[in-house]
């Protein structure tokens, strides 16, 4: 068994947590996501898909060219190779978690 207290994963002033599952001995990565109101990462796609967990607040999500609002409750699916960004689009922080189901993360910018 091991344990990762969530709090050394994020760099000092980040609202991100990073779990790189390779550096874990895990076969998943993810990301802990806590953005402030208008936050969120740039245009990006992965060689394999994505699967958001919204948890509380709202984003505003342009997939494959596609604008959506998603909220609490919502899983979104993002197939692999597609386009995607999102940004925090509620008054109050968005908390969600994605997931990579590989055990090191490969990101193409935009």
């Amino acid at each position: 068994m091991k344990i990762v207290d969530i709090e050394t994963l994020k760099l000092p002033g980040q609202e991100v947590a990073t779990f790189q599952g390779s550096k874990h001995g895990a076969n998943v990565s993810f990301f802990i996501v806590q953005f402030s109101p208008g936050k969120g990462p740039r245009k990006r796609r992965h060689p394999y898909e994505e699967t958001f967990i919204i948890l509380e607040g709202e984003i505003e999500a342009i997939i494959d060219g596609e604008t959506k609002t998603l909220g609490e409750n919502n899983i979104v699916i993002i197939p692999a190779g597609t386009w995607h960004e999102f940004k925090n689009c509620s008054e109050k922080p968005v908390f969600m978690i994605n997931i990579h189901p590989v055990p090191e993360m490969i990101t193409e910018w935009a």
